[in-house]
C-alpha cells in the first residue's frame, strides 16, 4: 500500500507539473512583450561602460532610448565616432559628425585661492560645501577635494596644486565629473578647442582680486583685443563662444591675471606687449596726420 501511495504521489506531482507547465507556456505567448531585434545588435555596438554618461540607465538603457528614437545615435560619450558609425548601419541612418567633446575646469585658482578657513571633515566637496560654503575665500572657485575624481571611472581627472584638472586624452565626455561638482565648474568642450576661461568668479574685479590671485577682473581687455567677436564679459566674467573662436590666444595674452589658458609666457607676453604698443602708436600717428589734413586747408 505504501508503494501505491508513493507512485500515486510521483504521478499527481507529474501532471501537476505538466499541467503548470502548459500553463506558463499559454502565459508565456498570451502576455509576451515584443522586443524589437535591433535593441541587442545597437547594444553589441556600445562598450558596455555603463558609466551613465549618455543620461540612461547604462548600456542597455541607451540601446532600448536609440532604438526608440528617445537618444541619437551618437548617444555614447565612451563608444564616440566608432560606436555612432556602427549603430548608424545598424539603425539605417547616418551618423552624426558633430566634433567630439572633453570635460573642462573653469577655474584655476587651487593654491592662488586663499583659503577662509582650515578644512578638516569629510574629504568631500558636496560635505564641505555644507560648512559655511566651503574652506576657500572664493565662494566660486574649485575646493580641490576631489569629488570630480572619484566620479571619474576613467582616471582623467585630477586634483593638481589644488584644483581639479582634466586630461583630455584619457576624457570621454561621460559628464560624471560635471554632475559631481557643487561648484558648477566642469562642462563639455570641444576637444578641439583648446583656449579656455579658467574662472567662473562673478564678483566685481576688486573683489575677486581679494580672494584668487588667479581671478578674472572683469576689464574686458581680452573682448577688446578679440577680431572674432568670441569672447565678451558677462556677470563680470569673461565667456568664450567656441563657435567663433578661432584659437588666436589674442585673449589669452591679453588677459593681466592669466586666467584664460593658454597662459602664456613671460617672453609671449612681452612680444604682445610691444606689438600693442607699436599699434598703439601707429593709430597715434595716423590720427595725428587725419587731423592736420583736415586743419591744412584751414590755414590757407
Amino acid at each position: 500500500m505504501d508503494t501505491m501511495n508513493v507512485v500515486y504521489a510521483v504521478l499527481v506531482l507529474f501532471v501537476m507539473g505538466v499541467v503548470f507547465a502548459i500553463l506558463l507556456g499559454i502565459a508565456a505567448k498570451v502576455f509576451a512583450v515584443e522586443v524589437d531585434e535591433r535593441i541587442p545588435l545597437v547594444r553589441e555596438c556600445l562598450p558596455g561602460a555603463n558609466c551613465g554618461g549618455c543620461g540612461f540607465p547604462g548600456c542597455d538603457g541607451l540601446a532600448t532610448a536609440i532604438v526608440e528614437g528617445k537618444a541619437p545615435v551618437n548617444g555614447c560619450p565612451v563608444g564616440g565616432a566608432a560606436a555612432a558609425a556602427k549603430i548608424a548601419e545598424v539603425m539605417g541612418v547616418e551618423a552624426d559628425s558633430s566634433e567630439p567633446k572633453v570635460a573642462h575646469v573653469h577655474c584655476n585658482g587651487g593654491c592662488n585661492a586663499k583659503d577662509k578657513a582650515v578644512y578638516e571633515g569629510l574629504q568631500d566637496c558636496t560635505a564641505a560645501m555644507r560648512v559655511a560654503g566651503g574652506p576657500k575665500a572664493c565662494a566660486f572657485g574649485c575646493m580641490g577635494l576631489g569629488s570630480c575624481v572619484k566620479a571619474c571611472a576613467f582616471d582623467a581627472i585630477h586634483v593638481v596644486n589644488g584644483c581639479a584638472v582634466v586630461d583630455p586624452d584619457k576624457c570621454v565626455a561621460c559628464g560624471k565629473c560635471a554632475a559631481a561638482c557643487p561648484k558648477k565648474l566642469i562642462d563639455m568642450v570641444p576637444k578641439s578647442k583648446k583656449v579656455h576661461v579658467n574662472c567662473m568668479n562673478k564678483d566685481k574685479g576688486a573683489q575677486a582680486m581679494k580672494v584668487c590671485d588667479n581671478a578674472c577682473i572683469g576689464c574686458m581687455k581680452c573682448e577688446k583685443t578679440c577680431k572674432f567677436d568670441a569672447i565678451h564679459v558677462s556677470g563680470n566674467v569673461a565667456v568664450i563662444d567656441y563657435d567663433k573662436c578661432k584659437g588666436c590666444k589674442m585673449c589669452a595674452k591679453a588677459c593681466p591675471k592669466g586666467a584664460i589658458e593658454p597662459v602664456p609666457t613671460p617672453e609671449e607676453k612681452a612680444k604682445f606687449e610691444a606689438m600693442m604698443k607699436a599699434q598703439a602708436e601707429k593709430a597715434k600717428a595716423a590720427a595725428e596726420a587725419a587731423k592736420a589734413a583736415a586743419e591744412a586747408p584751414k590755414a590757407e
